[in-house]
């Protein structure tokens, strides 16, 4: 005996109605819920507006509550709405990766859309030029890469992959580590000619020094590793960015010292257009991690982005730095000038 026939019979005659309107108020909802409007959710469904209003209606007056909060120029959820779809977000990604593993079974090729979260350094550099090969190999898997220094509930925000510095501290996200991740102090030779590199994390003090601006706010220490342990230092500096890449320019120009992450660096340190210093005090390796959501099985674009995104950055040598090269000495830098 099924579960409906086991139902007593007034049950029965209810379920069928009872279950379909339901239905069609449930996907209107969310639709127009991830969509922001009940215009885009109208065209996502293909439907007319007017029929996504009536069915989500028609829901709101079964549960009683209303779900959205509408003027004339934006849709937002209630307190109502947004408890009611986040008890049905497992439900609905469940359902959406059932869909999807079965549509790559049935069709083959990696298809559909792809979120990625990364910091602007390595968005830029690193993952940005990769995109265009990815895309060349998958042109059916569509990108939103996302550059934001936060790490923040990669559910929450439906984000498919995130690269992060360090591990997150989550029992629901598998961190795979694709490169080393270290930080290193690093000048340009013109700022070493003319001023000298530190030698001790006291002479460090009297340097013109590049800090960080967290995504919290905050100012981002400085961190080394003396006498076997952890040591950070909250460093005076006329320049404050909140961006990688912005304080490796102020860098290249001579404009002081900055930490900042191996794989940013590597091609300059290469080239001899920074020199780095203070590597004997150089902070343990954090390393740099591919972070995606813990699920049994995963849509196939996932699963071969992982694949050639971990085989292209470890081509890309960027921890060559720290393999025991030497770097190419720059004529006329003082004796302070230290290298990994």
């Amino acid at each position: 005996m099924n579960a409906i026939a086991a139902l007593p019979s007034q049950h029965q005659q209810q379920l069928p109605s009872s279950f379909s309107a339901s239905y069609a108020g449930v996907v209107a909802f969310i639709t127009v819920a991830t969509e922001g409007s009940f215009a885009r959710a109208a065209d996502r469904l293909g439907v007319g507006r007017s029929a996504v209003s009536r069915s989500v209606q028609k829901l709101e007056a079964q549960l009683g509550a209303r779900l959205f909060s509408r003027t004339t120029r934006s849709t937002s959820l209630t307190s109502e709405g947004e408890l009611f779809f986040e008890n049905f977000r497992p439900g609905v990604e469940r359902i959406l990766q059932a869909l999807e593993e079965m549509r790559d079974l049935r069709e083959g090729p990696p298809r559909g859309q792809l979120r990625i979260r990364a910091s602007h350094g390595f968005g830029r550099k690193v993952l940005a030029p990769l995109m265009i090969e990815f895309r060349r190999q998958y042109p059916q898997v569509a990108i939103e890469l996302m550059l934001d220094e936060r790490s923040d509930d990669l559910a929450m925000d439906r984000v498919d992959l995130a690269f992060l510095d360090g591990r997150l501290d989550d029992s629901q996200i598998i961190a795979k580590q694709i490169i080393p991740m270290q930080l290193l102090v690093c000048a340009s030779p013109e700022y070493a000619q003319a001023n000298g590199l530190p030698r001790t994390l006291e002479e460090l003090q009297t340097h013109a020094c590049i800090n960080r601006r967290q995504s919290n706010g905050r100012l981002q220490p400085w961190e080394f590793r003396s006498q076997g342990r952890a040591q950070t230092l909250p460093l005076p500096g006329d320049i404050v960015l909140n961006d990688d890449e912005l304080a490796l320019r102020a860098v290249l120009d001579g404009q002081g010292l900055a930490q900042l992450p191996a794989y940013q660096v590597c091609d300059a340190l290469r080239e001899g257009t920074l020199v780095s210093c203070l590597g004997q005090f150089a902070p343990d390796d954090r390393g740099h991690y591919l972070c995606y959501l813990s699920r049994r099985q995963q849509p196939k674009r996932i699963r071969v982005f992982i694949d050639f995104i971990t085989q292209r950055v470890r081509a890309l040598d960027l921890d060559w730095c720290l393999q025991g090269n030497s770097l190419r000495p720059v004529a006329g830098l003082l004796a302070g000038a230290v290298h990994p």
